[in-house]
């Protein structure tokens, strides 16, 4: 199957330090200056080896979910409470009569 049968094959992705220093941004991850040209390579080292990827034929093969052929265990499809209540409760900063706390947001 190949993607871009009757188009033109976009251009490639790249990455630069302004767009690594937005995803970090994004991310909530602290970089600093001198982070950003090197991480900028190897994303676009990332880049590179997925549009490598895309050029392999993978006509005639079946999609799997694992590398090995597995079985997953099924169970019973049952509605509970999941008896946990009490553990989970026991993180909250504050519950009332069996249920999180929260401070009124709107008035």
């Amino acid at each position: 199957m190949q993607i871009f049968e009757d188009q033109e094959r976009p251009e490639k992705m790249s990455v630069d330090k302004t767009t690594v220093a937005k995803i970090a941004d994004l991310a909530r991850i602290a970089v600093r200056e001198d982070e950003l040209e090197p991480l900028a390579g190897e994303l676009n080292n990332i880049l590179e080896w997925i549009e490598q990827l895309s050029e392999v034929n993978t006509d005639g093969v079946v999609p799997m979910t694992s590398v090995v052929e597995v079985d997953l265990p099924w169970r019973a499809d049952k509605v509970t409470d999941g008896g946990y209540r009490d553990d989970i409760l026991a993180n909250a900063p504050q519950t009332e009569h069996g249920f999180f706390s929260v401070p009124k947001v709107i008035e």
